[in-house]
């Protein structure tokens, strides 16, 4: 069956409707689902970098905390997407220093910083960006450190016959209860990704972030938001006003969200991938819940700052 999504924000200015984005919610917990938006049909979808907490959950599974002796800086950088700020690179290369090798090993790629303050900086200091600015380099970094601790080749840890990605396949795999052959490919980055659908990735989360085993991972990044990600992005800003509630962007509009009090957590997927309407989605389902308030303004100007219209969501 062809999946349905539904209309989940809509632009509205002064009383017409200008704008709209569409996609699927679905909230659950362990068990259930208990509230969906759009019809999905178990359609598959890629994880992009929603599968970096679920990769991450090999540092704990190998050792690898304890062999390099991880700060939660460190654990939070290799799980997240971070902004390539200063405070970003410095715990990247003090990681590196710390498995014996250098940016040049980093297979991410090379792009400028996601921060825009760092991006002007950068400029008006004449520096280019190298692999180490890449949002992924901290999961790349923790790849060759798994390369490293196992002995295990560390110029192709990028390709899907690798030990490296096999391990990966089959840790995703188990977390996320996948028993069915969904489709691959390579992330932006350059890694294998993978597909499914959407509440498997939630209850991927769920056997992740429940369980007492990666309660340092968890810990790590509830301590360090803005390692894990950075400036203005969306799920620092959530855990960074909450106690409880852990999150990841991934693109294409994919947004994942675990509250870890009331065991339950929701995923999104804006079908045209929208950033603005994907944050706009995640910070009022939340404040729906009554979970956590996030400063957003959700009103349309003018350049004169004028107010026109307003941004709505329909659930």
């Amino acid at each position: 069956m062809i999946n349905k999504p539904a209309v989940l924000t809509q632009n509205v200015r002064d009383g017409l409707v200008e704008e709209e984005h569409c996609g699927f919610l679905i909230y659950a917990n362990r068990n259930k689902i208990i509230k969906k938006y759009g019809e999905d049909n178990d359609y598959p979808f890629f994880l992009r970098s929603c599968a970096k907490p679920l990769q991450a959950s090999l540092i704990f599974d190998y050792g690898l905390d304890k062999k390099f002796n991880m700060s939660d800086e460190e654990i939070a950088i290799c799980s997240g997407s971070h902004t390539g700020e200063e405070i970003h690179e410095k715990v990247i290369k003090t990681f590196l220093d710390k498995i014996g090798l250098s940016e040049n090993f980093l297979k991410c790629g090379i792009h400028e910083p996601l921060s825009k303050s760092r991006q002007k900086n950068m400029i008006q200091k004449c520096e280019n960006p190298t692999a180490i600015h890449n949002n992924c380099s901290g999961k790349h970094s923790m790849m060759l450190a798994l390369c490293v601790l196992n002995g295990w080749d560390i110029y192709t840890y990028d390709d899907i016959n690798h030990p490296l990605q096999k391990a990966i396949k089959e840790k995703i795999y188990q977390l996320c209860e996948v028993n069915s052959t969904y489709p691959i490919t390579k992330d932006g980055c350059g890694v294998p990704i993978f597909s499914m659908p959407l509440y498997t990735m939630l209850k991927g989360y769920f056997n992740l972030f429940f369980d007492e085993k990666y309660s340092r991972l968890t810990k790590a990044i509830l301590n360090q938001p803005y390692i894990f990600g950075g400036e203005n992005r969306t799920d620092t800003k959530i855990i960074q006003n909450s106690k409880n509630i852990v999150c990841k962007t991934g693109a294409c509009g994919l947004f994942i969200t675990v509250d870890l009090e009331n065991k339950d957590g929701f995923v999104v997927k804006i079908s045209d991938s929208n950033m603005s309407a994907r944050e706009v989605v995640v910070i009022d389902f939340l404040k729906y819940l009554n979970r956590v308030i996030i400063p957003y303004d959700y009103s349309i100007k003018t350049i004169h700052n004028d107010v026109v219209g307003k941004i709505q969501t329909k659930f």
